[in-house]
């Protein structure tokens, strides 16, 4: 492959990458509020003893599992594009 390609797919990868470091450090710090906002709820759910907190309680827990599987899915890709960052610095290197 060309240089200059390599070169252009490397920023593109490096960009990308920036970009989602910077979203994964946004939903741990929601997932840490969300928490402490579903851990509230429960406990409302088990003093009040009614079915609207109950549901609420219910609806924080989804909302927290949900951001972690967003989470989940970024730490994935951050990971496969470190791995096509590190091939595509091999091919560079690899033409030199």
């Amino acid at each position: 492959m060309a240089k200059w390609l390599v070169r252009r797919r490397l920023s593109a990868t490096a960009s990308r990458l920036k970009s989602l470091r910077a979203d994964l450090a946004v939903a741990d710090e929601q997932i840490m509020y969300l928490r402490g906002d579903a851990d509230d709820a429960a406990t409302r759910a088990i003093v009040s003893e009614n079915s609207a907190a109950r549901m609420d309680a219910r609806q924080a827990r989804e909302q927290v599992e949900a951001l972690r599987a967003h989470r989940d899915r970024m730490v994935r890709e951050i990971a496969d594009l470190e791995r096509r960052q590190d091939t595509l610095l091999d091919e560079l290197t690899a033409t030199d």
